[in-house]
């Protein structure tokens, strides 16, 4: 694994340890949260409302932090949006201490996470390429993936043995710590001034990033293929049941959460490679393909372990995937845009998770867990082959010729930026 940008920038460290300790924290929610609902109402379809809830959040918070995150500083968004999601984080700690904690609170505060992580991601997601060099942004998204998997890998195993011998509660008291260190690391860093003049955010701002995004193949493969693999594939909705009820193994609820992240933490520590490929369209569809038959494959297995290991195959898949997608935004889109696009671009890796759990939670309620995780994987395969055929310019996308990435490499180098 090339590990430069960690050496040379600082700010990229802070950006890193944030990333790693903000996403611990919040795994351990993501566990507490499904767990809580479904042993509350015993309802799949339940747990999977939950992504309804935080949808109309994402969708309009999503695009106005993008634009919020091209005019104002960045990192002062991040501070006080990682303040909010401190606070909200509390609230369902106190309701979950509760003899009888309340639905309607965790929806109500499940939607305003959504929220104040949809403020903050694109500020987070546009700073990373200037913090480093430019010809290191396909390595620096690998290490962001990386501190991202840690924190999901620990995460989960410490919220499943929470929730299962000390409770729920605790699971959000240690999101708060986690989302405080994060926030603190935040103010340590430098201020990154904007390099043109902003305007303030508006929907004609918005609909220009908008129209910039549609007009760029590449750019629109890359959201077409994730929102498919999320929307057809995504299993997670389904671990509490599979645990519970399919296997009658709660105690390894941890492991399901976990296995993803222990094949996305390996093929990140094996990601040397990354920065040889050019021809990064192909490599997303090969990788999201993969995912999708790992998945279908897990469905069918008659032991946890082995289901453990095809989803600890699909996270691999994914995060390569997540690597090359990462490194055409950042090496393509200008620094006036990248605020907004960020915001599209963390709509189309979140609405389909999102869709991803209501039709998993639908399917499996109406039909059987495991079909739904299968189905879903084998129509994950279908759905990106399909995007890749529509999309040709996507398929042969080459990130030397790319005219994209040739003028923001001559942009960047002009700045002497990272």
């Amino acid at each position: 694994m090339d590990v430069t940008p960690l050496r040379e920038s600082r700010d990229f460290r802070l950006l890193f340890l944030a990333g790693t300790v903000f996403y611990f924290g919040a795994m351990v929610t993501y566990v507490a949260i499904p767990y809580q609902i479904y042993r509350l109402t015993g309802s799949n379809f339940a747990v999977g409302a939950v992504g309804l809830v935080e949808l109309v959040p994402l969708v309009v918070f999503g695009l106005y932090g993008g634009a919020l995150a091209d005019h104002v500083d960045r990192r002062r968004l991040l501070v006080w949006t990682g303040v909010a999601q401190a606070v909200f984080t509390a609230v369902l700690a106190v309701n979950a201490f509760r003899d009888d904690p309340s639905i309607a609170v965790i929806f109500v505060v499940s939607a305003l996470l959504a929220s104040s992580s949809s403020l903050q991601r694109p500020s987070r997601e546009a700073l990373m390429p200037r913090t480093v060099r430019h010809e290191q942004i396909a390595a620096a998204n690998a290490l962001t993936s990386l501190g991202m998997q840690i924190g999901v890998l620990v995460g989960p195993a410490l919220g499943g043995l929470l929730v299962a011998y000390v409770g729920i509660g605790w699971c959000f008291l240690v999101d708060i710590v986690g989302l405080s260190i994060a926030t603190l690391l935040f103010v340590a860093m430098r201020p990154y001034p904007h390099r043109a003049e902003t305007t303030p955010p508006s929907l004609a701002g918005i609909a220009v990033g908008l129209r910039y995004a549609l007009s760029r193949r590449d750019l629109l493969g890359t959201y077409l293929v994730d929102i498919a693999a999320m929307l057809l594939a995504l299993p997670v909705v389904l671990f509490p049941a599979l645990a519970e009820t399919v296997f009658e193994r709660p105690e390894l609820l941890g492991l399901l959460y976990s296995a993803e992240t222990v094949g996305a933490l390996l093929a990140t520590a094996l990601s040397g490679w990354t920065a040889r490929v050019h021809h990064h369209g192909r490599a997303i569809v090969v990788a999201a393909a993969a995912y999708g038959l790992a998945v279908g494959i897990a469905g069918l297995m008659p032991s946890i372990w082995l289901v453990a290991v095809f989803f600890a195959l699909s996270g691999a898949a994914d995060m390569i995937s997540g690597v090359f997608r990462g490194t055409v935004w950042s090496q393509t889109i200008p620094e006036g845009m990248r605020g907004r696009l960020a915001g599209i671009e963390m709509l189309s890796y979140s609405l389909g998770p999102l869709g991803g759990q209501v039709r998993a939670g639908i399917t499996a309620d109406l039909w059987t867990v495991r079909g739904a995780i299968s189905s879903g994987g084998f129509a994950c395969v279908a759905g990106v082959a399909l995007t890749a055929v529509a999309l040709r310019d996507f398929w042969s996308y080459d990130a030397r010729t790319d005219e994209y990435a040739v003028a923001e490499r001559a942009v960047r180098a002009a700045a002497g930026e990272g």
